[in-house]
């Protein structure tokens, strides 16, 4: 008989492609029933396929044109808003354009009868199925539906708060909702919030401009402009922060800083808030904190198997001072906290003192330092001595004073976590000397440093092949002849990244063990130039080193190693 795939099965489809056997087809019928899923894509739960392998099969059998997807990158809002955003979630389908007096809609099955005549009913035109795959279209709508909720003309659809804004004691602080004049503040900053926390965002900026205001969210550390409502309320949508975070409302001229604790139905989540004035007006920027348990563990932050190796090493020694060093949000707390979360257990006493507590973890002490009560580092420092602890992890090495007591508890017998703001790893031993700890101390105390960036992942769905220009294989100081052995790749940028080309980030290290020839460097005052070279003799590898072994293993972009390193060339 011959085989004409509008007749068959569509597991039949897939062994007739190549695609799968019949072994695997036999074991996705047996397990179909336990998934509630089609045939189809129970063999993808199992990862016997590729969503692009299954529509190609459906495209066989039923003969419905597959979308494609960089055409999904600029759809027309009003088209995509025809169908109610409910309907389109649970019926998995998206109107993507007309098509004379037609709808073309793209459905992950366009061959369910009552969701045609349904969309005939809603849109009141002719409907043009075409095929699209699960998790384009979840992008997809997730995209474009946000989009349109954040339009002046569905804002007053948005209700009351989806959060509850607490103070100290747990109590709700009282926003009145009631007076129409704020109404679109109140839900403007309900919008805002919650949709950065729906994105994963870190901080959320809002900023006047001469005839708007901007409102970006960073996510996976690059800044996103979300939405731009009317200069005329940005006014009272700083005054409303000002109220949540217990601010002076009256004061303009000065920078303010506070924080708000959140109550969501996704989480809660502590908000630090710093108002600055400037020519146009108060800016905001807000710091989202997750209060929820820590999820992070050092498998996960982007180790090689070598670099992993020593750190566990040198975070399990007895006494000693480890330093994370880098810029601002380069991952430094969150490496803290994975490397306390792996060596914590019932015999250690682990304390840390931080401003402000970002992660949550169980079994361990942790202290929030808070100025206005003159609860510094160095105080409550003083206090966790005589708390009996076995390891103790200072949020951030400020000044001369914590520095001193860092070295003391290292010296009597602890081991301390701590963080400085160094270029690298070399210059974090020369600032601890700047701060004005004696070398002979600094030379003693301290095990291990270790510089660290966050570069981003290029998306796995759009990568593709990549030829840099001479410029960027310049600042990489990559020759042309190296440039020939490496297969360069970018992100083209599609809805599952929304078309940026990255999705998460993973981190680049640079590890300086303070080997004995390290220390005796250290003890003779040398500079940081000279140090460096000794640590590259001893097997160190850079930062700009760590970015290059995953830029050609495909997991970053020239770009991110140009932008977070440098070049030793």
């Amino acid at each position: 008989m011959t085989y004409n795939p509008q007749f068959a099965r569509i597991g039949e489809i897939l062994v007739h492609n190549g695609v799968v056997n019949e072994e695997q087809v036999k074991e996705a019928l047996v397990k179909q029933n336990n998934f509630g899923l089609k045939i189809g894509e129970t063999l993808r739960k199992l990862g016997y396929l590729s969503e692009m392998d299954l529509l190609n099969a459906l495209y066989l059998q039923l003969e419905y044109d597959i979308v494609d997807e960089d055409k999904l990158l600029d759809l027309d809002s009003n088209i995509v808003k025809l169908i109610p955003e409910p309907f389109a979630v649970q019926n998995r389908v998206i109107a993507i354009r007309e098509d004379g007096d037609a709808i073309v809609v793209a459905m992950t099955d366009p061959e369910n009868i009552v969701i045609h005549d349904s969309l005939k009913r809603i849109l009141n035109k002719p409907v043009k199925p075409m095929l699209i795959g699960d998790s384009t279209l979840t992008d997809t709508l997730e995209r474009y539906y946000k989009s349109i909720r954040t339009t002046s003309q569905v804002e007053d659809a948005v209700g009351s708060f989806e959060f509850v804004a607490i103070d100290e004691d747990e109590k709700e602080i009282s926003i009145d909702t009631t007076d129409e004049a704020d109404a679109p503040v109140v839900r403007l900053i309900n919008l805002m919030i919650t949709e950065a926390i729906k994105s994963n965002s870190t901080d959320i900026h809002i900023e006047p401009l001469t005839k708007e205001t901007r409102v970006r969210f960073r996510v996976d550390g690059a800044l996103r402009e979300v939405m731009s409502p009317p200069i005329g309320l940005h006014t009272g949508i700083v005054s409303l922060v000002k109220v949540m975070s217990k601010l002076n409302i009256a004061e303009r001229r000065l920078p303010q800083d506070g924080h708000i604790s959140l109550r969501t139905p996704m989480k809660s989540v502590d908000v630090r808030v710093s108002i600055v004035p400037t020519v146009t007006g108060e800016k905001v920027v807000m710091r989202l904190l997750d209060k929820g348990e820590f999820g992070f563990s050092l498998t996960t932050l982007g180790f090689t198997k070598d670099d992993l190796g020593i750190y566990k090493k040198w975070i399990r020694r007895p006494y000693g001072i480890n330093i994370l060093s880098g810029p601002t949000g380069c991952g430094k707390s969150t490496t803290l906290h994975a490397a306390l979360k792996s060596i914590r257990d019932i015999e250690t006493n682990i304390v840390t003192v931080e401003d402000p507590v970002e992660y949550r973890l169980d079994g361990i002490t942790q202290i929030e330092t808070n100025a206005k009560i003159g609860l510094t580092f160095a105080r409550a420092l003083r206090s966790v001595l005589r708390q009996d602890p076995d390891i103790v992890l200072i949020g951030e090495i400020r000044d001369e004073e914590t520095a001193d007591i860092a070295v003391k508890f290292s010296l009597t017998g602890h081991l301390v976590f701590t963080t400085l703001h160094a270029n690298d790893a070399a210059a974090t031993i020369t600032r601890m000397l700047d701060i004005g700890i004696p070398p002979y101390l600094v030379a003693s105390s301290l095990n291990l440093v270790m510089a660290q960036r966050l570069v981003r992942l290029i998306c796995s769905h759009c990568k593709a092949d990549y030829k840099p220009t001479e410029g960027e294989l310049f600042d990489a100081g990559i020759s042309e002849e190296e440039a020939k052995e490496i297969k360069f790749k970018r992100g083209s940028g599609c809805v599952h990244c929304d078309n940026t080309g990255y999705s998460g980030r993973t981190g680049i290290f640079e590890i300086l063990e303070v080997t004995p020839d390290i220390r005796k460097l250290i003890f003779e005052g040398a500079n940081q130039d000279i140090i460096r070279e000794a640590a590259l003799k001893n097997g160190m590898r850079t930062l700009h080193a760590s970015g290059l072994i995953k830029m050609k293993k495909g997991i970053t972009s020239i770009k991110e190693i140009i932008k977070f390193t440098i070049s030793e060339e």
